[in-house]
């Protein structure tokens, strides 16, 4: 199910409970296809890929709205992403109910489910952090954190099971 851009800036791709494909907006010339594993795979033309679980919920932003995608906000279920390096300060968020997850080129997936957001870094950097501005961290290659209404952010090596799991439900 698509939902229509929010004053002009923003392209929408959900996932609803419907299942449907998600679509972007053409002005951010972002395609969406499913895969054979049941998720959706997002291409833009700036080199980011977004592979989205199957019933996940979330919207394509352009902040600076410069005509490219530059942010996701997820309210529900699971994206794996893929946004290169690119010269200057450019970064790309991220941002959930209990999170922003922001990088400047890497692979990490974010998981928002119930009150609870967990990121977890395959290969590069993220910085994760609450909205409110109360803490933050740095992951590198195979650390994860669990960001939760209150308690500490507190950086982990995942054990395989949890991320193979992880990246089953993506397609991985």
């Amino acid at each position: 199910m698509t939902k229509l851009a929010r004053a002009g800036s923003i392209a929408v791709a959900s996932l609803g409970l419907l299942a449907g494909p998600a679509l972007a907006q053409p002005k951010l010339g972002c395609t969406s296809a499913p895969t054979a594993q049941g998720t959706q795979t997002v291409h833009c033309p700036t080199a980011i890929t977004i592979v989205a679980e199957s019933g996940a919920k979330f919207e394509l932003g352009d902040r600076n709205r410069d005509g490219h995608i530059d942010s996701v906000e997820l309210s529900n279920k699971a994206l794996l992403l893929e946004v290169p390096k690119k010269l200057g300060r450019a970064r790309f968020d991220v941002v959930t109910p209990q999170a922003i997850a922001a990088v400047r080129g890497t692979k990490w997936a974010v998981d928002a489910e119930g009150a609870k957001t967990s990121v977890f870094v395959v290969d590069g950097r993220v910085s994760v952090a609450r909205p409110a501005g109360r803490g933050s961290v740095v992951l590198g290659a195979g650390d994860g954190v669990d960001v939760e209404p209150s308690g500490e952010l507190i950086v982990k090596r995942w054990p395989p099971a949890r991320v193979t799991a992880l990246m089953a439900r993506l397609g991985q």
